[in-house]
């Protein structure tokens, strides 16, 4: 975990009573709707469809049991009992009062928490691996430089009004799991030849109406230039970046014009007037930052333990569990664990009161107190022995968090939709939830194997369904709700938008249309093959044919598919 350190505390404070003055001054009047409007965004706080929305911040994804007590306290006290986890490792509560949003940030501040430029166009939230520091393929800790980023766009005076919001991803592993090529940049740590450490630079990537993997501008920065190459980046984009048109105002609208060489020429040549400027870093000043992370107390322990290795033999349901939401560490014994948030007959992402603080409870317990967001939305335990999984797994069905579906169909990513924010042409939840209900044999599931699934409310993709391999948008068609879809999206390093197979369809239609794209590539695939492999190599046509065909019964696909 990163601990404040005496700065930390005294912005983040001052943060919070200059919002509290600010929040009185508008409910006296002295300060429009209008003037209130950017303050309260750069802290957070949106006005959705029913209700305000505070954002919380969770840098690159990493909780404190402490702090997940207070977060399970605030949305008990200041809300309705529930939160909801974003992909970008952030929590909302979707019903606190304008005049509690202070009382809420003094909370927060309380447990080194906060909510500072969680929404407005500013530098977002920094976000990375959920497994970094223990994962067993990674090239290095990407958190040390995901909180230098943070630091150093934090109140930046050059980038508190952007063309538009802009966000930074970190991946310290060969696969890509903090979707860096859909960020506004994408920071992939690399070895060179040398063994210097440094960074492959992708600019311009993001989802929206107009869905664009980002692009390669170097293949090596040397790690001291981060900050001033990531400076550089932000200068040509607030210089040249559109004002005039919000669709056309974020980066990967002007690389896409300038085309990414013209624009990675841009970006040198005015890294050039930076480049050894006094934000070069230090081995000093990254020491300083990384030394205030807290390290594991990691035992020795055995590779692998004859007690786990008996009850995976005994108990059928807990090796299923363990296959799909437990991973491999990088230190032997210990194993990282994914706690399910997509509980039938809950919104995916969201955990209530109870919930949260079971779950800090059981980081106390097994994990060293500490809790990790991951980008699919659900919750990780990154450091848990393999002799207390069986004991983990017991403490997680009772909080109905053991979900053996990670990586699989109905293991969604979920925005609120029309239920909650007022930009949705459609509502999501439902949909989510009837796909649930029609996928709720383990054993179907686990057939069909990783697949991923994501429904956004409208185009803005929160829900990131172009990347996957079947992708759900809510559409508006004359007032009513209808839904298009995509196939053949993935994330990570081979990150591909998925493309529409035709005409959206009615909500009551979209479970069957599900199945009938699953029976397709049930039968169509080759052994092992991935969905996103098989719309690859035979093409939309025969999952847009069956997906407009009249038959429905899942017996009856199912037995095509033999």
């Amino acid at each position: 975990m990163y601990r404040y350190d005496r700065h930390d505390h005294a912005i983040v404070q001052a943060r919070v009573a200059q919002f509290r003055d600010q929040s009185a001054r508008h409910q006296r009047g002295e300060l429009s709707d209008d003037e209130f409007r950017p303050l309260r965004l750069q802290n957070g706080l949106y006005i959705q469809r029913h209700a305000p929305m505070l954002r919380v911040a969770i840098p690159y994804g990493m909780l404190s049991s402490t702090q997940m007590r207070r977060l399970a306290h605030i949305t008990r006290t200041y809300d309705r009992g529930y939160g909801h986890f974003t992909t970008r490792q952030n929590l909302q509560i979707n019903w606190p009062t304008l005049e509690s949003a202070p009382d809420i940030l003094a909370e927060l501040a309380e447990v080194e928490m906060h909510a500072i430029q969680t929404s407005g166009n500013c530098i977002r939230n920094i976000t990375t691996d959920h497994f970094a520091g223990m994962a067993a393929d990674e090239i290095a800790d990407p958190r040390p430089w995901a909180e230098i980023l943070r630091q150093w766009s934090t109140f930046h005076p050059e980038f508190a009004y952007l063309p538009r919001k802009f966000k930074i991803a970190v991946s310290g592993t060969k696969q890509d799991r903090a979707a860096i090529l859909v960020h506004d940049i994408g920071l992939q740590l690399v070895i060179n030849e040398s063994g210097e450490t440094g960074f492959t630079v992708f600019v311009g990537g993001g989802l929206g109406r107009t869905p664009l993997i980002g692009k390669k501008i170097r293949d090596f920065l040397p790690w001291q230039h981060l900050l001033t190459y990531c400076e550089a980046i932000l200068r040509v984009y607030n210089r040249l970046g559109r004002r005039d048109n919000l669709y056309k105002a974020r980066i990967k609208i002007l690389v896409k014009a300038l085309g990414s060489e013209e624009f990675g020429r841009q970006v040198e040549n005015e890294w050039a007037h930076l480049k050894d400027s006094p934000t070069t870093l230090t081995e000093a000043e990254v020491t300083r930052v990384a030394t205030q992370f807290s390290a594991p107390d990691y035992a020795a322990l055995p590779t692998m333990d004859a007690a786990h290795n008996s009850k995976l033999a005994e108990d059928k349901a807990f090796a299923r569990w363990v296959q799909r939401n437990v991973h491999t560490h990088r230190i032997a014994g210990y194993t990282a664990v994914t706690l399910s948030l997509k509980t039938p007959g809950l919104p995916p992402g969201d955990a209530t009161d109870a919930q949260m603080d079971a779950v800090a409870d059981l980081a106390d317990t097994y994990s060293f107190g500490e809790i990790r967001v991951s980008h699919e939305q659900n919750l990780v335990l990154a450091d848990v022995r393999q002799s207390d999984l069986y004991a983990l797994w017991q403490a997680a069905r009772v909080i109905r968090m053991a979900s053996p579906t990670i990586g699989l169909l109905t293991d969604m990513i979920v925005c609120p939709g029309g239920d909650f924010c007022s930009l949705a042409n459609a509502k999501s939840l439902p949909i989510a939830a009837a796909i649930q209900a029609r996928f709720d044999e383990l054993d179907y599931l686990h057939d069909i194997g990783d697949l991923s699934l994501n429904i956004s409310g409208c185009m803005n993709s929160c829900g990131h369904h172009h990347l996957a391999g079947i992708g759900i948008l809510g559409v508006d068609k004359n007032g009513a709700e209808w839904y298009q879809i995509t196939i053949g999206g993935r994330q990570g390093i081979a990150a591909h938008i998925g493309d529409v197979i035709g005409k959206s369809f009615a909500a009551q239609d979209v479970p069957d249309v599900i199945e009938k794209l699953i029976a397709t590539y049930i039968a169509e695939r080759l052994e092992a093959e991935p969905f996103a492999d098989t719309v690859q190599r035979i093409g939309l046509q025969p999952f847009r044919d069956r997906a407009y065909s009249k038959s429905t019964h899942k017996a009856e696909l199912e037995a095509e598919s033999v």
